[in-house]
């Protein structure tokens, strides 16, 4: 298969990059979220937040999340939505 000579040859890897998030996710005494940083590199967004995780020494709880989004209020609205909860295998 020869390439259009009018098109540039574009690789699906990089044709729209979306950024990796890392939010603290407060949910007492009300949903709050935070956001620490953002990666291009799933792995490197991923070893930050077990890094992050790690060290959680803080005196109000909240959890370390990574998600992958177009930009900030898109991650906002993912994380912010209430999941139902999955069936598991064997549940009737």
């Amino acid at each position: 298969m020869e390439a259009c000579p009018s098109l540039p040859v574009v690789s699906n890897y990089n044709l729209h990059s979306m950024p990796y998030f890392l939010y603290k996710i407060f949910r007492q005494p009300v949903l709050r979220l935070e956001k620490i940083e953002q990666h291009d590199e799933f792995r490197v967004a991923s070893g930050r937040a077990k890094l992050l995780r790690s060290d959680v020494l803080s005196i109000e709880p909240y959890e370390v999340k990574v998600i992958f989004a177009e930009h900030e209020l898109m991650a906002e609205d993912l994380l912010s939505q209430v999941r139902e909860p999955t069936l598991e295998l064997g549940d009737d």
